[in-house]
């Protein structure tokens, strides 16, 4: 019989009433209230800091790292000791007096015929566009999905998201014809629009879900006081997305800065990025890998720093949307 007066008890947990449970039961009991992804999440970090897991990571570490040191020691060397014997051996014959460094090879790759100080900065007028443009036209566009309803809105996200299925290469042919018929074909344009293009549907895809981890409430209190959506985008929301924008802006950065395929397409001799004037490099000039070396290690040295410089919003980024609380 039910009624006012008749207690109530907490269900019961495997079986065993509340009433029959000991606090040395209470952690057991949690255990197996935990999901099966926070048990998978608990038994991988478990595994990842054991001794083991570091050390073959270090090992990895190192080995992933020694080419680029091979290439670091390579550049500073001269092209008669490059010849002669391989990087490896630079200690022992700075030790026995028959090896020295040199900045010649970084002053001809840069100055000299090869002429990548103006590549260099080619690369840099293509790349901050071509980051800055996604990420803004992607933030008004991830802020209409996640907070403005509009008919359709779901089957449009679900559109843009698959573009991200389009191969590069399909879309290089009839972006080339229309840039053609436009007449800015070979212009600095070509390779802004063609890197917004392809970077649009991971991004909108990347600060929609960001946004939508953002608390309701925050963006209701914000309305209730006044603000429009243009006051709730900049003063609420953007604060919040620094980590992931942060994070698609090294991923952009990267990209841009390490392509190849695309600014060999649509640039022409005055507007080449690096990438290409060092891949000409290596096939005209094959034989010479002093300058080889050098112009490879500065076209690696600037998304080098750049990730380094901003590897904690990277980090801060990617978690943000993997853990909620």
């Amino acid at each position: 019989m039910s009624g006012s007066n008749t207690p109530t008890f907490p269900p019961p947990i495997d079986g065993v009433p509340a009433a029959g449970r000991r606090d040395d039961d209470e952690p057991a009991a949690r255990k197996d209230r935990l999901s099966r992804l926070e048990r998978r999440a608990i038994a991988t970090k478990g595994r990842l800091s054991s001794p083991w897991a570091s050390g073959i990571a270090i090992i990895l570490a190192i080995l992933w790292t020694l080419p680029s040191l091979g290439l670091l020691v390579t550049s500073f060397r001269p092209s008669l000791d490059i010849r002669r014997s391989g990087w490896w051996t630079v200690v022992p014959d700075l030790l026995g007096g028959q090896a020295a460094f040199t900045l010649e090879n970084y002053d001809q790759a840069i100055h000299g015929n090869a002429s990548l100080g103006e590549f260099f900065v080619n690369s840099f007028v293509i790349t901050l566009p071509a980051v800055v443009i996604p990420i803004t036209l992607a933030l008004l566009a991830a802020y209409a999905f996640a907070w403005i309803p509009f008919k359709g809105r779901s089957f449009l996200f679900v559109a843009v998201f698959t573009l991200q299925v389009v191969p590069l290469q399909v879309a290089l042919v009839p972006l080339l014809r229309d840039y053609v018929k436009i007449g800015i074909n070979g212009s600095f344009w070509t390779v802004w629009i063609s890197h917004s293009i392809f970077a649009l549907p991971l991004a909108i895809f990347l600060l929609h879900n960001f946004m939508k981890e953002i608390p309701p409430s925050l963006v209701e209190a914000a309305r209730v006081d006044g603000a429009g959506h243009v006051q709730v985008f900049f003063r609420v929301l953007m604060p919040l997305l620094v980590p992931a924008i942060a994070s698609f802006g090294i991923f952009q950065f990267l990209w841009v800065w390490n392509d190849l395929l695309v600014g060999l397409t649509f640039t022409r001799a005055g507007s080449r990025p690096l990438t290409v004037a060092v891949a000409e490099l290596a096939g005209s000039r094959g034989g010479q890998w002093q300058l080889l070396s050098a112009g490879a290690f500065i076209s690696m040295i600037v998304p080098l720093v750049v990730f380094l410089a901003l590897q904690r919003y990277f980090v801060r980024g990617l978690l943000a949307g993997s853990v909620k609380g």
